[in-house]
Parts: C-alpha cells; sequence; structure tokens
C-alpha cells in the first residue's frame, strides 16, 4: 500500500479536492472519535496550539487505521521541528510565513536526505516502523515527502510564480488570517479585498499547474473551491465543539419553564 504522503500527491495532480479541518486540542481521543468521519486530511497545528512532537505522535497513531492524511503545521522554518515532525511519521508539513522562492528551497532541503538536502538520520523512529524499513523510507523518503508552503503576506503573495516553481513544493497554502493582518486588516479573512487577493492567487496557482490550499470558514469554502483550491481545510475541531456547546446552550436556554 502507498504511504497516504503518495496517494495525497496523486490526488492534487490528478486536479482532485481534498476536504479537511484543522487540530488545536492536544488530545488523542479527539482524533480517535473524529478519525473515522471521513475528512481527507488533518492539519495538526504546532504553531499556535498547545502541543509538541510527542502528543502529536499519539495523535497520528490514532490515524494510522484509516485513510485521513496527517498534516503538520510546524511553527517556524527550522530543520529541527521538520525533522522531528518527519520522523514521527506526519504525511506531510505546512511551513508558515514562506515568502520568497529561497525560503521554499531551503524548507525542501531540510526535508530531504542527502545529497538532496540535509535532514538528519534516525534509525529507531516511527516512520522507518522503528528500523524494520529503514532501507525502504530511506530510499523512498525525498520523494514521497510532501510540503505546503504557506503564502501569508502581500510579500509572498508577489512572488507566488517563484515560490510555485520550486521542486518540492506541492501545495501552496494560503492563510488568510495573517494575511488580513499584514495587509493591515487584522482580524477580518473575510475581508472582500483579501478573498479577492486568496482567489486571485489561486486562480494563478492553477494557471502555474500547481495545487493551492487554505484555511476557511464554511461559508466561503464553495468560493474559494470555484477559484480552483484544491486543499480545502474549514474551521477547526474547536470550532465544531463551541458551535455544538454553544448552539444547544442557546437552545435550552429558548425552551419554556
Amino acid at each position: 500500500m502507498d504511504p497516504k504522503s503518495v496517494v495525497m500527491k496523486k490526488a492534487l495532480r490528478e486536479g482532485r479536492q481534498l476536504f479537511g479541518t484543522f487540530i488545536c486540542l492536544p488530545s488523542f481521543q479527539t482524533i480517535e472519535v473524529m478519525a473515522s468521519s471521513g475528512f481527507d486530511f488533518m492539519v495538526f497545528d504546532a504553531e499556535h496550539a498547545p502541543t509538541n512532537p510527542a502528543l502529536v505522535h499519539t495523535q497520528l497513531m490514532a490515524l494510522a487505521h484509516v485513510n485521513t492524511a496527517s498534516v503538520v503545521r510546524i511553527a517556524s522554518q527550522d530543520p529541527n521541528l521538520v525533522k522531528s515532525y518527519l520522523d514521527i511519521g506526519a504525511d506531510a508539513l505546512m511551513v508558515p510565513n514562506i515568502e520568497t522562492a529561497d525560503q521554499a528551497s531551503e524548507v525542501v532541503r531540510m526535508m530531504r536526505y542527502p545529497p538532496q538536502g540535509y535532514r538528519g538520520v534516525g534509525g529507531s523512529m516511527r516512520s522507518t516502523n522503528y528500523f524494520r524499513n529503514a532501507a525502504g523510507y530511506y530510499a523512498s523518503s525525498n520523494a514521497n515527502v510532501c510540503l505546503m508552503a504557506q503564502i501569508e503576506t502581500p510579500k509572498g503573495l508577489a512572488n507566488l510564480d517563484a515560490i510555485a516553481a520550486i521542486d518540492g513544493v506541492d501545495v501552496i497554502f494560503f492563510g488568510p488570517n495573517d494575511f488580513a493582518a499584514n495587509s493591515g486588516l487584522l482580524g477580518q479573512p473575510g475581508h472582500a479585498d483579501v478573498m479577492a487577493r486568496m482567489e486571485a492567487g489561486m486562480k494563478r496557482c492553477k494557471e502555474l499547474g500547481k495545487a493551492s490550499g487554505i484555511l476557511c470558514g464554511e461559508a466561503q469554502a464553495e468560493r474559494y473551491m470555484k477559484a480552483g483550491t484544491q486543499v480545502v481545510a474549514v474551521g477547526s475541531e474547536v470550532g465544531l465543539l463551541v458551535g455544538a456547546a454553544d448552539g444547544l446552550v442557546k437552545r435550552l436556554n429558548a425552551m419554556p419553564r
């Protein structure tokens, strides 16, 4: 069976749309509950959420028996974080705030073993099935790793063509929250100007033959899908929990007494 990273990359090459959500709670049980929901992928947010590789490791275990791919958004362009999350078996990495082709190229090198890169070589780790498949993993990893480069600033968007041209960048993933903040529109990811620029970026990716993705609300998903984006992350498990809990309390308080 092909690794989930390979399945994901094949789907992207074929132009299929993939649907997922962000994961912000450091909970194995939450992932176990959601594993059979049918998401194509889950993004484990190691940039803003209170987590670490040991906690994400347990969450990846909860996805092992389903087809849902794991994407880890790391906190920064740090080779040690890249190494740690690939070693525990993340199917893809999302790297924030890529603004230039040089940054994208450097992250690709972080993700690849020599001579194509400088990723450190571990043996008894989850990605090699604790050394049982080390030879096979080392031989295939450089081709199989999946990188989602996140564009979150006007500078990054201006350099979109150059970033998308880097071999090893599989997805250009737009971040409307930070893009809005970096455009003087803090807290307004749904602002008309922000959405229009996200759409323009997606359409340009499609022209370049590069997959794009975005984190958005359910209300915006269809619009972005029509613009050609393929990797659609809608909200988060925290948002689902808050919406359900708040809605229940509201309905209970409205009942006759």
